[in-house]
């Protein structure tokens, strides 16, 4: 029998008005990765905050390696044994990967200054676990989301400890990475370390994890090995019915184009892309890291303008160099970073959403107090965001709820074109299934959605129309159901067959 590393008996944390969780069991042996599943909300991240010593729990047990411990920082956590990837990524942006990378614990000559190329020597060795050969004086603020979530993976992975937690740690990377990533997790499982591993992707659940353990709404539901609970028993105990098909699929596209875009390139991102998408239609953009696809949005978008090419929308010519050239064209972006570039987190739900649409809700001088929270809670009720009331703040929500709020202020803007970039990450099931629906629903209405996504089912479920980008370029477009899933990875990282 393995030994048991980690024992939590009755765990019970309260924050005013609710309790987060109530009464949670949860055990963790030597050389085994533990699944943990739940909605958004069910606790999973509180849970983890606790073990490491963020929150305080306000009752129960944590034993680790036979002793009862009360962690009261992180730090503290770390130093006994266990460490994090946590799911929402918070670098330093104006530091280095090796400042990032090993912060409170450089490498000193003498007591003073720090020894530069020890640090960089050892965070270039650290990097290697992960498959990763950046420059370790380049600045965060440079890297790429799957790269700085490669950064926290090694990070974490050179702490040596005894457990990890792995909360969703594939959220910002694609396939390839996914795979890396499970064979230094079973390298670690090997050296006896426990992981802790919360994903909302079922795949990587069933690929990766010896047990599951659920929660729902704080509470604990139910621990089984993982070849015993078929994957439609799993989503059943987490959402606490069965839920109807994942992928709802509605809408038909139409032959009129929406949006067309020719010739658009720029300069080291991406070249001469010809791409057009239907009303009705759902287009599914799919590549690995750096294929140039998130470029190609920040373009049509005004984030960053192309430097050539045209666009067009319902066939007029537009020329977006801003946000909001994109706006008044009646697009709509979703970013794949909520938190970094979607949301004010210290904003309240009502202010989220209205504020890009101030100009709609104002007189020449005053907002419309009525009319504003009115537009917000048309928003609030048509998207079922889950929130005790508009005021209050985002950073309290879920994650899932924390993107319909993305999601409800841009539809507020009304927009006829919809880009979405990796609209599902780190949400749970059912949260998704409401996002498919809504993109169905907004299809349907004679506009189209364009969605990025690293999940190839996502993409296969959801598009009518599959383009795939790899260094920059499109290499192939493909109609709904003319593609399998090996197909569709083939072509992302080999040659052109356009």
């Amino acid at each position: 029998m393995s030994t048991e590393l980690l024992s939590i008996r009755d765990l019970t944390k309260i924050f005013p008005g609710v309790k987060a969780l109530d009464s949670v069991q949860f055990s963790l042996k030597a050389g085994s990765v533990h699944a943990v599943c739940g909605e958004n909300g069910a606790g999973k991240s509180t849970l983890m905050n606790v073990l490491m010593g963020i929150y305080q729990r306000d009752g129960g047990d944590i034993i680790f390696k036979g002793e009862p411990v009360n962690f009261s920082s992180p730090g503290q956590a770390i130093r006994a044994g266990i460490a994090i990837i946590e799911q929402e990524l918070n670098p330093v942006p104006e530091m280095t990967v090796a400042e990032n990378l090993f912060l409170g614990r450089e490498f000193l000559k003498g007591k003073i200054f720090i020894d530069s190329v020890q640090l960089h020597r050892k965070t270039s060795e650290v990097l290697k676990t992960v498959g990763l050969t950046l420059n370790p004086a380049t600045k965060m603020k440079h890297l790429s989301l799957a790269q700085i979530q490669l950064v926290e993976i090694a990070k974490a992975v050179s702490y040596d400890t005894d457990v990890i937690i792995m909360d969703e740690p594939t959220s910002a990377i694609g396939e390839k990475d996914v795979d890396y990533l499970f064979s230094i997790i079973r390298g670690l499982q090997k050296k006896g370390k426990g992981i802790i591993y919360v994903s909302h992707r079922m795949k990587e659940i069933y690929t990766i994890s010896d047990t599951i353990t659920v929660f729902r709404d704080g509470r604990y539901i139910d621990s089984k090995p993982t070849s015993e609970l078929p994957m439609t028993d799993l989503v059943s105990l987490m959402v606490g019915r069965k839920l109807e098909e994942e992928y709802v699929k509605t809408n038909t596209p139409g032959t009129g184009k929406a949006l067309e875009v020719k010739s658009l390139s720029k300069k080291h991102l991406f070249n001469n892309i010809n791409l057009s998408a239907h009303k009705g239609e759902i287009v599914g953009i799919f590549g690995l890291m750096g294929s140039g696809r998130s470029e190609f949005f920040d373009a049509i978008s005004g984030v960053n303008p192309a430097d050539e090419g045209e666009i067009e929308i319902f066939g007029e010519q537009k020329s977006i160099t801003r946000p909001s050239d994109a706006i008044r064209s009646r697009i709509a972006y979703v970013t794949e970073d909520r938190k970094l570039s979607g949301l004010v987190l210290t904003s309240s739900v009502s202010d989220n959403i209205s504020l890009p649409n101030l100009k709609k809700l104002s007189t020449s001088i005053f907002i419309q107090k009525k009319k504003e929270l009115a537009a917000v809670k048309e928003q609030v009720d048509k998207l079922r965001v889950k929130t005790p009331s508009m005021k209050q703040l985002v950073s309290r929500l879920s994650g899932g709820n924390q993107q319909k709020v993305v999601l409800g202020k841009w539809l507020l803007s009304d927009p006829n074109i919809l880009l979405l970039d990796e609209p599902t990450r780190g949400i749970d099931v059912g949260a998704k299934r409401e996002i498919y629906a809504f993109m169905s629903q907004f299809a349907s209405e004679g506009k189209c959605v364009l969605m990025i996504s690293s999940e190839i089912p996502e993409v296969m479920g959801m598009s009518d129309k599959i383009v795939v980008f790899k260094d920059g370029q499109i290499v192939a477009e493909r109609k709904r159901g003319e593609l399998d899933q090996d197909e569709l990875m083939s072509l992302a990282s080999a040659g052109n067959e356009r």
